[in-house]
């Protein structure tokens, strides 16, 4: 297994620019009341450079690994997400939440079906079930199983992330860490958007919002580069 250290000081550097792009964002704090496309731009900046940061790792690393492109697509969907929000007073908030739902099919199919873990995809299920069950009463017209489809969507998300980590097995590597937690923090993103929009107000909600989605989004980019740090480990070892 590739070390923390070493994972740091091979990805860190390519990730300064999201670091500062989110960094913008927050320093900014454009008012969502005015949504534009100076205020789209701000918001999608930080995936961007997530874009950038996997295409750093080159062409033919992304055509080598299946999941890195997906998850590079994830990205590209989950920016377009992210624009239509800005404007979900005007009535693309339904747009956003399909750009986001071809996110999670994406992402769960670059995490893969093994292991299949069916004890966590039983307490993912609960937890979706349960967020629906308290959603449920708030909802009405087309966003009854709208939101319905969606938390099962993200929910077989997180199932997959989540499933990959078999810390009693030892059966893990740091990406499947960070894309188990990066799906944990899209999951709470997305659950305190509903509940903020449906249900009542949640204090600072944008800034638990943005916070908790730009770092998943992050972690669960850091998990496409698996394959590439096992290879220079290797290498590494062969020279030595």
């Amino acid at each position: 297994m590739v070390s923390p250290v070493t994972v740091v000081k091979s990805e860190g550097p390519k990730l300064v620019p999201f670091f500062k792009a989110t960094c913008v964002y927050f320093v900014l704090w454009l008012p969502t009341s005015s949504p534009s496309w100076f205020s789209a731009l701000i918001k999608c900046l930080p995936i961007f450079c997530l874009w950038v940061f996997l295409l750093a790792h080159g062409f033919s690393f992304l055509g080598a690994h299946s999941s890195a492109r997906k998850i590079l697509a994830g990205l590209i969907f989950s920016s377009l997400g992210d624009a239509f929000l800005i404007w979900q007073e005007q009535g693309y908030f339904s747009h956003g939440l399909l750009m986001f739902a071809i996110t999670h099919i994406l992402y769960s199919s670059a995490f893969g079906m093994r292991p299949l873990n069916p004890g966590a995809g039983l307490v993912i299920g609960g937890v979706s079930a349960v967020s629906y069950a308290l959603l449920y009463p708030y909802l009405a017209g087309p966003f009854t199983y709208l939101v319905a489809v969606y938390i099962a969507i993200i929910g077989f998300m997180g199932w997959r992330a989540i499933a990959g980590v078999q810390l009693t097995n030892d059966l893990w590597t740091w990406t499947k860490l960070s894309a188990c937690l990066g799906a944990v923090l899209f999951m709470v993103s997305d659950l305190t958007i509903a509940v903020n929009k449906f249900c009542f107000p949640v204090p600072h909600s944008r800034a638990i919002i943005m916070a908790t989605y730009y770092a998943a989004q992050m972690l669960i980019a850091l998990s496409a580069v698996e394959c590439q740090d096992a290879a220079a480990a290797v290498a590494r070892n062969k020279r030595s």
